[in-house]
């Protein structure tokens, strides 16, 4: 599997995860590449909750990615901490779809 990140994923993450918590998260979506949570009208983009810095999955980090299972890609795009944002509101869900598009032809 190869994971893929955008600019904006490389400069949220050390906000939010550190070194190891990124390796930990990065061996689970290799077993589980499914487990983030599809969005709705998102064309397959997911989201799932995560534990970092002391806390727990619920008032953690919400990692948005997608994984196309071929080539066996998984795309980081954002991710955010409950605290700051609950939910991706429509705009900027349609503004991710976009960049996943271009990341898609680019990883082809």
């Amino acid at each position: 599997m190869v994971f893929i990140e955008t600019s904006r994923f490389t400069d949220l993450l050390d906000n939010y995860l550190n070194d190891d918590e990124y390796r930990e998260l990065q061996n689970y979506l290799l077993e589980n590449p499914n487990a983030g949570v599809i969005i709705r009208n998102s064309g397959g983009i997911r989201k799932l909750r995560w534990a970092a810095r002391g806390k727990g999955k619920s008032g953690g980090v919400r990692i948005i990615y997608y994984w196309a299972p071929i080539p066996d890609h998984i795309y980081f795009l954002t991710l955010y901490s409950k605290g700051e944002q609950e939910n991706i509101d429509a705009a900027t869900l349609k503004r991710i779809a976009k960049l996943l598009e271009k990341l898609l032809e680019t990883f082809k």
